[in-house]
């Protein structure tokens, strides 16, 4: 009997380290390829950065600079009062703990964070959820249009775009970035 030839099988191709995976593309656009070296080993890096509704918004045009820089310092407030909904677990536990302290800068963030949600019309109003889940919590309008809504109700795209232009008009108004205008 004759012994049978092994047929070659075509190799399968590579993932190009160099650019974003497919999966990754399908949760949103990926910013140009930046140049830089490595703090700790100074060796040159790589590094691809995503973009984020606010910068999004920005380059179509649909906020001003104003409004992005307001945004941004909500999302920096955010942040520092520790308010995401996702927690690391401490890496030391100590038996009798009251649980995690605040520092004042955490307790600080929080009050400003407080403050402008209630400028603009409190937790429960459009212009504070939207801020709040979109702008904080860092979700898509899209998501905050059908999961959260405005009293628990969904609403269009379109509508959910337009309260978070209106409310980051108002942020950019208390933050100081533009000047308050008088009504006639």
């Amino acid at each position: 009997m004759a012994a049978k030839r092994r047929t070659k099988r075509p190799a399968t191709p590579r993932e190009d380290l160099s650019e974003p995976s497919k999966w990754r593309l399908q949760h949103g656009p990926v910013g140009e390829p930046v140049r830089e070296a490595d703090p700790e080993t100074g060796l040159p890096v790589v590094h691809r950065r995503t973009v984020d509704t606010l910068g999004q918004m920005l380059a179509n045009g649909t906020i001003t600079q104003e409004m992005h820089d307001a945004g941004a310092v909500f999302r920096r407030q955010f942040r520092v009062a520790a308010l995401d909904q996702l927690r690391a677990m401490p890496l030391l536990r100590l038996p009798g703990g009251s649980g995690d302290r605040l520092t004042e800068r955490q307790a600080k963030a929080r009050m400003e964070a407080a403050d402008a949600v209630t400028a603009l019309g409190g937790f429960d109003s459009a212009a504070g959820s939207i801020v709040w889940h979109v702008v904080g919590l860092e979700c898509s309008v899209r998501e905050w249009a059908q999961r959260q809504g405005w009293g628990g109700r969904s609403v269009g795209h379109a509508q959910a775009q337009g309260m978070l232009v209106a409310a980051l008009g108002v942020l950019a108004v208390i933050y100081g970035f533009k000047p308050r205008s008088r009504a006639a």
